[in-house]
């Protein structure tokens, strides 16, 4: 049994994330940094949640395919 409501925070949080790298990695800016300083405290934090947020959505695929609604 999931919680769609925590997936679906947790999937926004990793699409953030992912929007970040993509910054970093076709224009060389990142996001997080400019608003948050580099690596201060809650960048830190940031890194960290999309990290864990990450390592959850592994956990979606031992869910690919099944017809769970």
């Amino acid at each position: 049994m999931r919680n769609k409501a925590f997936d679906c925070i947790v999937l926004t949080i990793v699409i953030i994330g992912a929007i970040n790298w993509g910054l970093i990695g076709f224009f060389g800016f990142n996001l997080v940094s400019t608003i948050f300083g580099g690596m201060s405290w809650i960048s830190r934090i940031i890194y960290a949640l999309v990290g864990l947020g990450g390592l959850y959505l592994i956990s979606f695929y031992t869910n690919f395919g099944s017809n769970e609604a």
